[in-house]
């Protein structure tokens, strides 16, 4: 039991795990980055429609995480807890993204409903399928060191999905539009090529992961009620999930305000691609030695360091003139840096909240706990998709037009004074945060004695619980 929950984990499992977060990616970095853009420049809705639109959705999708955390916790199947949702999800989750990328001919009401429809379809199933994928990794392995690496190599590929989408994105939108002379065709072609790709990289996922650490105590009953016991006695889990709404927050507004920015500011729509990439560029380089600097640094140096790396590349860019194209593009690559450390890190912490929640509760809410992070973190997404496009409106933003002096202001003030103030408010929470190492270290220990006593006795829960059911 002991050997099997904390042994290292193959290179190509690991590998097999993060294709799921580059499948995610591949399609939900499109939707989260161009869909305010699609809607408003290509499907035709009013600014402020599609940001209200973004809000309403995102709290329909949120309010459903725990919902959909419990099911996944009581889920026993013969393909284990979380990975059959892998496979059923797939390719549902790629129809749907092509849908929301799909511009029927309605009235101006009916494009609007079916824009809600689709996108509010594709969002649930995407966290049907997140959830479970997020909680796997705490199935495969109790070793913290092995957890740090797994969510390490998850990042690469996510930010390699990342950069594909920011690169590719809108030149092959453009290219495919160009060719069939069908702006809206072009699109909806770069989302299904995407969506199939997404949905085979997630049936490889499945395929290639194990789940190791799922003992089920026949005394273990799962509930939706366990939300609230935990935000009572779990303050990392607590801490952690501020921490989500506030990065999630920033790195949503800077992703969509972002072709904005270099279109109408700089006045380079060739360069989003460039400016997108550069988002993405610097994780290949930071995460792989993520393990390395979180044994030199520790959780909370770590993640300060990396929030004030943003904080510094996200304060030039509110000094550079926007004419000036290499600063601009340089400073973009520093926030980024920063970005990407604390953004990858973070989700190495989740597995640790589980495991306090198991120590101080008695239960593995793996499934419950990731869909209230998720909770939290579409809550911060809800406020990136929300606030650029507010903003927009209210500055006088008209969309394939030459901006307004105040136009440009607002556009400016979303990309950089907004995300600076929302990660001073990251360090502040993060300090909060009270699991270290040594702490960790011996709470697995407790959970490692705690199950090898039960399975010792196994045959005596089994009749206990017999018994009070008879």
């Amino acid at each position: 039991m002991t050997s099997e929950n904390l042994k290292k984990i193959s290179m190509f499992e690991k590998a097999g795990y993060a294709s799921g977060d580059l499948a995610c990616n591949l399609i939900y970095t499109t939707v989260s980055t161009y869909l305010l853009f699609f809607y408003t420049d290509v499907f035709g809705l009013s600014a402020a429609a599609a940001s209200t639109m973004f809000l309403v959705v995102r709290i329909i999708d949120a309010l459903a995480d725990p919902f959909i955390g419990t099911i996944v916790d009581r889920t026993n199947s013969k393909f284990g807890r979380f990975r059959p949702y892998l496979l059923f999800g797939a390719f549902p989750f790629a129809i749907l993204a092509i849908l929301c990328f799909t511009t029927p001919d309605f009235s101006d009401m009916g494009k609007l409903i079916y824009a809600y429809v689709t996108y509010v379809g594709l969002s649930l199933i995407y966290t049907t399928i997140n959830v479970p994928y997020g909680a796997l990794t705490s199935a495969m392995t109790r070793n913290n060191q092995e957890v740090v690496s797994i969510t390490s190599i998850r990042m690469i590929f996510a930010n390699l999905g990342g950069l594909i989408v920011a690169f590719f994105v809108p030149l092959l939108s453009t290219y495919l539009g160009n060719t069939s002379g069908n702006t809206v065709l072009g699109w909806q072609l770069t989302m299904g090529i995407l969506g199939v790709i997404g949905a085979c990289l997630l049936l490889f996922c499945f395929k290639s992961t194990k789940e190791r650490v799922t003992l089920q105590k026949f005394e273990e009953k799962i509930k939706f009620s366990d939300i609230f016991e935990q935000f009572r006695l779990n303050r990392p889990l607590v801490v952690l999930c501020i921490f989500f709404i506030i990065i999630f927050g920033v790195n949503s507004i800077s992703n969509s305000i972002g072709i904005y920015y270099i279109t109408y500011n700089v006045g380079r729509e060739d360069l989003v691609k460039w400016y997108g990439l550069l988002g993405s560029l610097p994780a290949f380089a930071i995460l792989p030695f993520i393990p390395r600097i979180n044994k030199w640094l520790g959780k909370k140096k770590l993640l300060n360091y990396a929030l004030l790396l943003n904080i510094i590349g996200l304060l030039a860019l509110l000094i550079v003139p926007p004419s000036n194209v290499f600063l601009v593009l340089f400073f973009r690559l520093i926030a980024a840096a920063g970005s990407i450390t604390a953004g990858g890190y973070m989700w190495a912490l989740i597995p640790e909240t589980i495991e306090y929640g198991e120590y101080r509760t008695g239960k593995r809410l793996g499934g419950l706990i990731y869909a209230i992070i998720g909770f939290f973190f579409k809550f911060g997404m809800a406020l990136g998709g929300i606030v650029p496009g507010l903003v927009l409106d209210k500055f006088g933003y008209v969309a394939n037009q030459i901006q307004t002096p105040e136009a440009l202001t607002g556009i400016l003030m979303t990309a950089t004074v907004v995300p600076i103030i929302f990660l001073i408010l990251a360090m502040i929470d993060i300090n909060f945060y009270n699991l270290d190492e040594e702490k960790y270290e011996k709470m697995v220990r407790e959970l490692e004695n705690r199950d090898k006593v039960y399975i010792d006795n196994i045959d005596e829960f089994k009749n206990k619980k017999i018994g009070r059911s008879s």
